[in-house]
């Protein structure tokens, strides 16, 4: 596995695994609905502009295996881990530990204190054994369907 800085030509691979990825690894804890509000096809041509902006502006890697993204983070400026998916097909590899790894680097070298994130019921056992403690669980709204996910902060070490 490789990990590499985000580049404009992955954003088209990124949306795909994302929908997917929502799709098939988060089932088990959403409804349909919900993950169709969450992750539809309709917003796929929106999302594709919007991420390529947001994924340009943060903090933004991608893991590759043979050439093929698997995996994706990014985090803003200020610490917010926005996005971290891995592909339906690589899950339980390290591949988002990895991801994790880096983002955290990145955060200690530009001297922030902490990181925080709003993960999906799925993704919080992840955050949590990375060392993230939950601050509330929050019910968040997309397309008019409500969806559970935690608001989670992470303090960071002073080692880099």
């Amino acid at each position: 596995m490789e990990i590499r800085k985000f580049q404009v030509s992955d954003i088209g691979p990124i949306v795909s695994l994302f929908y997917e990825t929502v799709h098939s690894v988060n089932k088990k804890d959403y409804t349909q609905e919900q993950l169709h509000a969450w992750a539809s096809k309709e917003e796929e041509e929106s999302r594709l502009e919007s991420w390529k902006d947001s994924m340009s502006r943060n903090i933004t890697y991608v893991a590759l295996t043979d050439g093929k993204i698997v995996g994706f983070s990014d985090m803003t400026v200020n610490g917010y881990v926005d996005r971290l998916y891995v592909d339906k097909d690589f899950q339980g590899q390290g591949i988002a530990s990895a991801l994790m790894n880096v983002l955290e680097y990145e955060a200690k070298n530009r001297g922030l204190a902490e990181l925080e994130t709003d993960a999906s019921i799925t993704a919080k056992p992840f955050f949590s054994h990375h060392g993230f403690r939950l601050v509330r669980e929050q019910s968040v709204e997309r397309r008019g369907i409500k969806l559970v996910n935690f608001k989670m902060k992470k303090e960071l070490s002073r080692d880099v």
